[in-house]
């Protein structure tokens, strides 16, 4: 479960940090139960985030059934997804 402060807390750091190795780092860290990893946005298809941040779309996972699949419902989600939007990739 994920509750709706931690996707904040999650958006606005990485918002202000950006999404690198050191800041999956540090949210494992942080969060050591949830499962982290980042991506461009333009790699998810057919699915909302649940939160939109400045620079990061934050997509939840579900993994219960041994298959990482997306989720928008917090209460069963194990993980997070932090989708860089195009506009903040350095070229």
């Amino acid at each position: 479960m994920i509750t709706p402060r931690q996707l904040n807390d999650i958006a606005q750091w990485t918002s202000t940090h950006g999404v690198d190795y050191a800041a999956l780092s540090h949210l494992r860290q942080v969060y050591p139960n949830l499962y982290f990893t980042d991506c461009l946005d333009d790699d998810i298809n057919d699915a909302e985030p649940v939160l939109q941040g400045e620079g990061v779309n934050v997509y939840l996972v579900d993994s219960r059934q041994h298959c990482l699949r997306l989720t928008d419902d917090p209460q069963i989600a194990t993980g997070v997804v932090l989708a860089v939007t195009t506009e903040c990739v350095d070229s």
